[in-house]
């Protein structure tokens, strides 16, 4: 008997737009996702924090590894899905933070001091990374 899941999305489109931006500005979350997660998923060993449950469809996130300044920047970067067990299916929905994926996908993003820059909050940005930057010398 196979018990594999299948892969749907429930915006495709948008979900391979911010997974093209996670490959292309954060290669280690990626090959995590790609090489280790979703097999796991997809042989039904959810990975993750289930976050909600409502009869057989469970919702999950799932915290991929980043930098630690990224992090702290921009957030966590997150796995969002569902598994509907009845239909065998996990429904991939989403990938955070949205924001800074969406605007790497769009354009071409700047990074400073090895982290991205968001062209829309730019100055924020880089007050996030010189701060943290300070603190950490400090200790």
């Amino acid at each position: 008997m196979n018990d594999k899941y299948l892969f749907s999305y429930e915006n495709e489109n948008e979900f391979k737009k911010l997974e093209s931006a996670l490959k292309k500005y954060n290669m280690l979350a990626y090959k995590k996702l790609y090489f280790e997660y979703y097999p796991q998923i997809k042989s039904g060993k959810f990975v993750g924090k289930e976050i909600s449950s409502q009869g057989n469809v469970h919702n999950y996130e799932v915290i991929l590894p980043t930098d630690a300044l990224f992090a702290k920047v921009h957030g966590e970067v997150k796995l969002h899905y569902k598994v509907d067990d009845n239909q065998k299916t996990i429904f991939l929905i989403d990938l955070t933070p949205k924001e800074i994926l969406s605007e790497g996908h769009q354009s071409e993003l700047v990074t400073y001091k090895g982290v991205m820059v968001s062209k829309e909050h730019s100055d924020k940005d880089m007050f996030k990374i010189n701060l943290l930057n300070m603190i950490n010398k400090g200790n």
